[in-house]
């Protein structure tokens, strides 16, 4: 009587899950392994052993890509190149494999190579939700976007707005976006340096072309682009302003190689007048918005050359 009812008992299990569909039934019997939940998104995407989910499919790469696995940064990578599961996106397609690539991922640097590189471009899901981004920044201090740019010149003001909008969408602490463009335009988009840096975020023909800016003289692409870079920098260097702020102007090349801040007179004023205005040592950063670590990132002298405080 007992061994009917377990069967009767096993029988009923199987149809629930069955009727709950054959994925749903899959992911219940996952254990908690990477490589299982790996399985379980190839499976979805191509439809072997169970029906053919590619949006649940991209789901699953992304999550195990934000963990840090190598072979989900390469299959979601495929995915956008190829429009699988959404549109197809060859900007971030790029960024997935050269972050696959970067650890070692020999097939995604081949197709970084077709891709003709990354412009620094991440998928959503990579990123914190809008809510938590903003949550980063609240309670830093009173600090408020339109208190600033109410005392600005009314020509300055619509490209501070632009500039303060966009940085919320990139992660980055308005304050901070606003004392970059301050320093390198003063709110000017037409503005254009002795180096021929141009516009609002004063970019360089090969930062542009690095972060995707097709027109570099279009104020919102010009910030975009230069957001791109600053995101790029701060998961760079870890989160240390200093740093990040320096290489913006002189080159992560330079902050690199000196192992700080570079000892160049006009770096050093603009780290110090971006300082003035975002009187913070750390940024909160994304491990995505990043391809690697800076080595200067991990030597405690750099952090005292930085300004650091610990």
């Amino acid at each position: 009587m007992r061994a009917t009812a377990r069967r009767l008992l096993g029988l009923c299990l199987g149809m629930t899950l069955l009727a709950a569909g054959p994925a749903a039934a899959h992911e219940r019997n996952l254990d908690t392994g990477r490589s299982s939940r790996l399985d379980l998104a190839r499976a979805l995407e191509h439809g072997e052993g169970i029906e053919r989910d590619p949006s649940r499919a991209r789901e699953l790469y992304c999550s195990e890509a934000r963990s840090g696995n190598v072979e989900a940064m390469h299959a979601l990578g495929w995915m956008y190149a190829n429009g699988r599961g959404g549109p197809r996106d060859d900007g971030i397609a790029g960024t997935l494999f050269a972050m696959a690539a970067f650890r070692g991922h020999v097939q995604a640097g081949n197709m970084l190579r077709l891709l003709g590189g990354h412009r620094g471009e991440v998928p959503e899901c990579l990123l914190p939700p809008p809510g938590e981004r903003k949550r980063q920044f609240a309670d830093r201090d009173e600090w408020r976007v339109d208190d600033y740019v109410a005392r600005l010149h009314a020509m300055q003001r619509p490209h501070a707005r632009l500039v303060a909008r966009l940085a919320d969408e990139y992660g980055i602490a308005p304050r901070l976006a606003l004392a970059i463009a301050r320093a390198e335009s003063d709110f000017d988009p037409a503005a254009v340096s002795d180096r021929n840096a141009v516009g609002l975020m004063q970019l360089m023909a090969d930062t542009a072309e690095r972060f995707g800016v097709a027109d570099i003289h279009d104020p919102e692409q010009n910030v975009r682009g230069g957001l791109a870079y600053l995101r790029w920098l701060l998961a760079y260097y870890r989160g240390r302003v200093a740093l990040a702020v320096a290489a913006y102007n002189a080159g992560e090349g330079a902050v690199d190689r000196y192992r700080g801040v570079p000892p160049y007179p006009e770096t050093r004023r603009y780290v110090d007048k971006v300082g003035a205005r975002y009187p913070f040592a750390h940024h909160p950063f994304d491990e995505a918005g990043s391809l690697g670590r800076s080595p200067v990132s991990v030597v405690e002298p750099a952090l005292a050359a930085a300004g650091d405080p610990r």
